[in-house]
């Protein structure tokens, strides 16, 4: 378990220095394109969830925030230490940093500091934590739908044998 909290700690490191980076350059001057067609980078202050919803609700999204990262380390602290497990102990420490770098950036700021924006498309304006969140959602879902095994399925083919 030491490890995925390394990580952990080193993706929450990465997050809050580029929101600092954001911060410090990006506000004064509010866009630069990096990609011109595809990406930019946009300063936004960030008071809700995505898509803008629960905007002004800061108290309620750290109280949710919280409550996930509370469930899911006691979900891997649970888990067996097989092989499959472990991966999943991996994505969900993913999605609890990236929780935990906007819980941060709402403790002390009031709200969430994003900048990387999709210009080719309309879709909200995203930092690293949602990154790792969605990475970690997406690899979840993976791993619970193709790669782990459900105990009561083994023992049925174990007996059909």
């Amino acid at each position: 378990m030491i490890i995925p909290i390394i990580l952990a700690v080193v993706l929450i490191t990465v997050d809050q220095i580029t929101k600092y980076i954001a911060l410090t350059r990006l506000k004064p001057v509010g866009n630069v394109t990096f990609i011109k067609g595809f990406m930019d980078f946009t300063f936004v202050e960030n008071r809700g969830a995505a898509f803008g919803i629960l905007n002004g609700k800061t108290w309620l999204l750290l109280i949710i925030a919280v409550i996930i990262c509370v469930v899911l380390i006691a979900a891997m602290k649970k888990m067996p230490d097989t092989k499959e497990y472990k991966w999943l102990k991996w994505t969900l420490m993913l999605i609890v940093a990236g929780a935990v770098g906007n819980i941060i950036d709402r403790l002390v700021r009031g709200y969430v500091v994003d900048f990387f924006e999709f210009t080719f498309m309309t879709w909200p304006v995203f930092n690293m934590a949602d990154i790792y969140v969605v990475v970690g959602t997406i690899l979840m879902a993976i791993l619970v739908l193709f790669v782990i095994k459900d105990d009561d399925n083994n023992k049925e083919d174990k007996n059909a044998e």
